[in-house]
């Protein structure tokens, strides 16, 4: 069950860290590289004709090195890979202060029975009498 929360969970956050590369991220980084759409940042291999977009060229049949989609997908990683590896750094912190808290917890000592010892002693002073 765990497992099936943590998929979905990764799923919605590859979702949400998509839509801020794609919506935040690289309207930034296109306004430093002079107005281009990031995304859009191609070079075709084959095919003849240019063409204005990256899903133009596709749809014509050409071969194209979309550069710049793979630089959104490195980028997509490297936020979420932080995230996950802040995560697992968060959850290790806690584990450790959890087992810390538990070795400096004084052991309650259980109120003990009479040894058999006593019993035996007590058992022999009864049949004396």
């Amino acid at each position: 069950m765990d497992m099936a929360v943590g998929i979905i969970i990764g799923a919605a956050f590859t979702a949400i860290v998509k839509s801020m590369v794609g919506d935040l991220i690289n309207p930034f980084i296109g306004l430093f590289m002079g107005g281009v759409g990031f995304t859009n940042l191609f070079i075709v291999l084959s095919g003849e004709g240019t063409y204005a977009s990256l899903t133009e060229s596709r749809d014509a049949g050409s071969a194209v090195f979309a550069y710049g989609a793979f630089i959104m997908a490195v980028i997509n990683f490297l936020i979420i890979a932080f995230v996950v590896f802040m995560l697992v750094r968060y959850v290790n912190k806690v584990k450790e202060a959890a087992a810390k808290k538990e070795e400096a917890a004084p052991a309650q000592e259980e109120p003990k029975g009479p040894t058999e010892l006593e019993v035996l002693l007590e058992i022999r002073d009864s049949l004396k009498k």
